[in-house]
């Protein structure tokens, strides 16, 4: 090859590597994203140019609109035309009951009914699981009393001690003849090692939620983060706790894992199910009837939770938990109690945070002191600064990591979930939480506060503006990270 022959083509090689980048940053431009998030992608390209484009192609495409979720959305229309049919008029009533115990603070459960996203319902059971001590034995008892089905969706079920042992009973059940249905996502399981042989073989249905391959590696950034369990439409657990050895908190690993699940019966059930069904949908590309028996009439129930369940995710028009959650803080008289572990608070979480400081609101927020992201723990703490500033009290948990993702308004309406305080969170995972009205609950949520507290160090607000330079410039370096996480 002679030298013209060389030049012409790496002349041809870079007009259609700057075509691409051109056509990249346009597509950014266009997308009327996020400005800091999208600034965060035009630099990253413009001065690591070839790292950058992985970057963009595994984390930066918003694919949110693609065909992918389309399709998604319109079974989950078929769907929902069919539930909201059967279930519409009972939430109703039911929602006009919880505006008259609530009064304002009844605020998100009308606004995600009226926008379709949540079907209200009263006279639930719930009980408060702190911890993979309580959470585990709870769940594998309520395990043994299903009749006819288990569904199963979770982000995390490694093959360890635990999961093990879930899936030895879901394997018994299945020869009693019960119905089994598992989701798991792919990233997330990725140490399931050969449990999906085994349940398979069993009889189980298995799925993997959005397999990580490399023909669609650019999908592998949203991830089904869910940790839902539904055993005969009567009984639902829901929260942070994955099936993992590291919730059990005996000896095995180092760490402390401070986290919450909450167990419903009543009504609220099928709000899981629902959801179960629309993700079992999309992995499965099958249609679903809903059929009686997965939601059952559950008239010997009867408790005091009322209850809203909130899902959101990419397919989702709009970020209806961080809604729901920015509504109630907005509602707020008294207090607001946040424990999260991925503290990176949206534009529109930080400023209803700091407005009920400054109205008088005790607002108090509980984050790790360590994680398992280092990026993320410090960005976390360059929010710190202007809540303290407007009279946030902050605490740093030092007995271990708090995984438990929680929000208590007034100490009358609990949120439990999976929605770490992120944009991942409110944009680009899968999740769901449970909008709990009980006074129980709410008290035992206090409780167990109080007691995160006195395992954490409150964050003095002058000491934390003079901390050295250094770790102030760490924190900002992670903070102009993190929209690329």
């Amino acid at each position: 090859m002679n030298f013209l022959s060389f030049a012409s083509q790496h002349y041809l090689l870079g007009t259609i590597f700057a075509l691409i980048y051109i056509g990249i940053l346009l597509t950014i431009l266009m997308e009327n994203r996020n400005p800091s998030k999208s600034l965060a992608y035009i630099l990253v390209l413009i001065f690591v140019p070839v790292l950058g484009l992985v970057i963009y192609y595994f984390f930066g495409q918003d694919l949110r609109k693609k065909k992918i979720f389309q399709k998604k959305v319109f079974k989950e229309v078929d769907i929902y035309n069919e539930y909201i049919e059967n279930y519409f008029q009972d939430s109703e009533e039911a929602l006009r009951h919880i505006e008259s115990e609530l009064g304002s603070l009844a605020l998100p459960f009308r606004q995600m009914f009226n926008q379709g996203q949540s079907l209200p319902s009263i006279g639930n059971k719930v009980k408060l699981l702190n911890n993979g001590e309580e959470k585990f034995p709870a769940l594998f008892e309520a395990l043994e009393t299903a009749k006819h089905h288990i569904h199963v969706d979770y982000y995390i079920f490694s093959n360890d001690d635990i999961g093990i042992e879930f899936t030895n009973i879901l394997v018994r059940k299945a020869a009693e003849g019960v119905i089994i249905r598992v989701i798991v996502d792919d990233r997330g399981s990725r140490k399931i090692k050969d449990i999906p042989k085994i349940l398979k073989n069993a009889g189980i249905e298995f799925y993997r939620f959005m397999p990580v391959q490399f023909s669609s590696l650019a999908q592998a950034n949203y991830r089904n983060h869910k940790k839902i369990v539904i055993i005969d439409g009567k009984i639902g657990f829901i929260g942070g706790i994955n099936m993992d050895d590291r919730y059990l908190n005996n000896g095995k690993y180092k760490l402390f894992w401070r986290d919450t699940h909450v167990k419903i019966q009543g009504l609220a059930v099928r709000e899981l199910q629902y959801d179960f069904f629309k993700s079992l949908s999309f992995v499965s590309k099958k249609q679903y009837k809903l059929e009686p028996v997965y939601f059952p009439e559950l008239d010997d129930i009867q408790g005091d939770a009322n209850i809203s369940v909130i899902s959101s995710g990419p397919a989702s028009p709009n970020p209806y938990n961080m809604e729901a959650i920015v509504t109630a803080i907005n509602q707020a008289k008294q207090s607001v109690k946040i424990t999260n572990p991925y503290f990176i608070p949206s534009e529109q979480i930080l400023m209803a945070l700091e407005l009920a400081a400054i109205s008088g609101v005790e607002v108090e927020l509980i984050i790790p002191a360590k994680s398992d992201s280092y990026i993320v723990l410090h960005s976390s703490f360059s929010y710190l600064k202007p809540l303290m500033k407007r009279g946030v009290k902050v605490y740093l948990y030092k007995k271990g990591f708090v995984h438990a993702k929680t929000v208590q308004i007034d100490d009358k309406l609990a949120f439990v979930g999976t929605v770490n305080m992120d944009i991942r969170s409110f944009y680009i995972n899968f999740e769901i939480a449970a909008m709990i009205q009980d006074i129980k609950l709410c008290e035992q949520m206090k409780e167990q506060f109080e007691i995160d507290k006195n395992d954490s160090v409150l964050v003095d607000a002058e000491g934390w503006l003079q901390r050295p330079k250094y770790k102030k410039f760490i924190d900002s370096v992670c903070r102009l990270l993190t929209p690329l996480l």
